[in-house]
């Protein structure tokens, strides 16, 4: 990505603050056009007050400079402010856009890109783009006019010298570029090879009880070193370039100036040139100097926003193969439908990640109405899979999935979702209190709906066992819940939110014998009416499911009740004699 491109890019979050802009604008020239008048300031100093005999003059010479300071202070302030606030407000507007884009994205694209990286982007890299648009970017602006009006000032000061200058400007800027390239290069493998730093140490925080359960502290110590040495690495290369440039531009800066200076003090003793005019002319080229190794350094960091940028910008083009509002004329139309029927009718489907391995083959399956279908079978069949493709995470290759005869395709991806509540085998709770966990499929219910959805999930004594109760923070992904509480909260939230279509998946395999009895118990009242989906490896969890579907290998083969299966299904049979001594007699009791 170029320079223009990156400021193009940067340009759609900035242009809202059209205002805050040209404020800063106008401070940045009043406060460059202040500089360069106390070069004028020295030139009077000099003639009129140093080498001169009026006392007066000096004091008028020393007022003149002092009132150009106060100037000068007033305007950097001034926009210093703006240009910092604009910083920290275009941050703060990236970041939203680009987290605001994220959690739209297809699944697919979290199977090829780590979480601790896309952290990166969203935090070290804005963060980075912050001190470029709040401070470097404003410098640079700063310079370049500081270098624009010094050189005019040089040409009406002394035309021979300000050749001399225009001259050596040319071979101060040949190091710029040629390192530049270089730096901004690196400075993209330094982004990314934090990002590492920061995923794999994300990785490992999050399973340090496996790490430690396993003694492997050691290794990961070495490892992670390894990463951060890596990343070291990469930024002294940058860090190199980024030195050596600077030290380039200031050998060639004074180099210029020393010329300056010789050529200019013999015109001034041959009295070509007043020594006031030699001042402002030093002054002058000093400021040019300046500018140029400010731009050097700057420019630099630029190299770096633009790898940052790069990283960002690559974010927010990716394009999300399920966007959240795709619908047409029935969205919306699941409102008003009491029961939901679900279809697959003819299913293809393979991974993204795994297109060569198909993980639904030509699947026909169909859920009634107000009906429960449990899904068996060994591990990579296909059983949560299916609930994927039922939720939109994934469309099919081949096929298509009906509700109520309409393709889930033609409704609104949002309102189809609204109408499903997933109880996961590990259940998803977030670094919050009780309230907001079970809130979160139903934000509006009232605080009286939340303690009879716990109840009916048995999870209400638990919770009120809590240090704080219903008020009390769970940690990190619940860490300070056991599996089953985990479990029974992730039920109460199902339960809440009141959904038409119920997928369960191993709903009940953390919980201990009596709390899956409870639990079972509130579940076949959640069930009752509602069409619902039960992926099951215990089989006495199932036996009063209304069908039963076996898969294998992607396809269902075989499909009845327990009883039947047990006749007719070998697979089945086999799964039966695995968790029961006597299949046969595990039949479902009469209620």
């Amino acid at each position: 990505m170029s320079a223009r491109a990156m400021v193009a890019v940067l340009w759609r979050f900035v242009r809202p603050y059209g205002g805050v802009l040209c404020g800063a604008g106008v401070a940045l020239v009043f406060t460059a056009g202040v500089t360069l008048a106390i070069g004028q300031g020295v030139r009077l100093l000099v003639d009129q007050g140093l080498t001169g005999d009026s006392s007066q003059a000096l004091g008028r010479a020393v007022l003149v400079i002092m009132a150009l300071a106060l100037l000068m202070a007033v305007g950097t302030y001034a926009r210093h402010y703006l240009v910092s606030w604009l910083g920290e407000r275009v941050v703060a507007d990236l970041r939203k856009a680009v987290f605001d884009h994220i959690i739209t994205l297809h699944p697919s694209f979290f199977e090829t890109n780590r979480s601790g990286e896309i952290m990166s982007r969203l935090t070290t890299d804005t963060s980075l783009l912050q001190h470029i648009i709040g401070t470097s970017f404003s410098m640079a602006l700063r310079s370049a006019l500081m270098f624009v009006g010094a050189l005019i000032l040089l040409l009406f000061t002394n035309l021979k010298l300000s050749v001399m200058v225009l001259v050596g400007v040319p071979l101060v800027l040949l190091p710029i570029v040629f390192y530049g390239r270089r730096v901004r290069r690196l400075s993209k493998a330094s982004q990314d090879s934090i990002a590492d730093v920061g995923s794999y140490a994300g990785e490992i925080i999050q399973h340090i009880k496996t790490v430690q359960s396993y003694t492997r502290e050691q290794h990961e110590q070495q490892a992670f070193a390894v990463e951060v040495e890596t990343a070291f690495n990469v930024a002294r290369r940058r860090i190199r370039q980024r030195s050596l440039l600077v030290a380039v531009v200031i050998l060639l800066m004074f180099g210029a100036v020393s010329a300056l200076l010789w050529v200019g003090g013999n015109d001034m003793i041959a009295g070509r040139m007043s020594s006031g005019d030699l001042a402002a002319f030093v002054f002058y080229a000093i400021m040019m100097g300046s500018a140029v190794a400010t731009i050097s350094e700057v420019y630099g960091e630029l190299q770096r926003a633009t790898g940052a940028t790069e990283r960002l910008v690559d974010l927010l083009n990716v394009k999300a193969e399920i966007p959240a509002g795709d619908g047409d004329a029935v969205t919306g139309s699941l409102a008003g439908e009491n029961e939901a029927q679900v279809e697959f009718e003819s299913v293809e489907f393979s991974y993204p990640s795994r297109p060569d391995q198909p993980a639904i083959r030509g699947l026909d399956l169909s859920v009634a109405a107000g009906r429960s279908l449990a899904l068996v079978g060994p591990s990579g069949a296909g059983k949560s899979t299916l609930l994927e493709l039922l939720q939109r995470f994934y469309d099919p290759q081949r096929g298509r999935i009906t509700l109520n005869g309409t393709d889930i395709r033609d409704f609104d991806t949002a309102d189809l979702r609204r109408q499903m509540a997933v109880v996961p085998q590990q259940p998803a709770l977030f670094t919050a209190d009780v309230w907001y966990n079970l809130r979160y499929g139903k934000p509006d219910a009232s605080d009286e709906e939340v303690i009879a959805a716990a109840k009916a999930a048995h999870a209400h004594d638990f919770i009120q066992q809590l240090p704080d109760g219903y008020n009390s923070h769970l940690g990190e992904q619940g860490t300070r819940l056991s599996g089953g509480q985990k479990q029974r909260l992730a039920i109460a939230r199902a339960i809440l939110k009141d959904p038409k279509i119920l997928l369960l998946d191993e709903a009940t395999s953390a919980l201990d014998a009596e709390s899956e009895y409870h639990v079972q118990q509130a579940l076949q009242a959640l069930m009752h009416n509602r069409t619902t989906i039960v992926i099951a490896h215990r089989l006495a969890t199932i036996l009063h499911a209304d069908n039963i579907a076996v898969l294998e290998h992607g396809r269902v083969v075989a499909q009845g009740t327990h009883a039947e299966l047990i006749q007719v299904s070998p697979l089945y049979r086999r799964l039966a004699e695995l968790q029961f001594q006597s299949p046969e007699s595990q039949q479902p009791v009469a209620e």
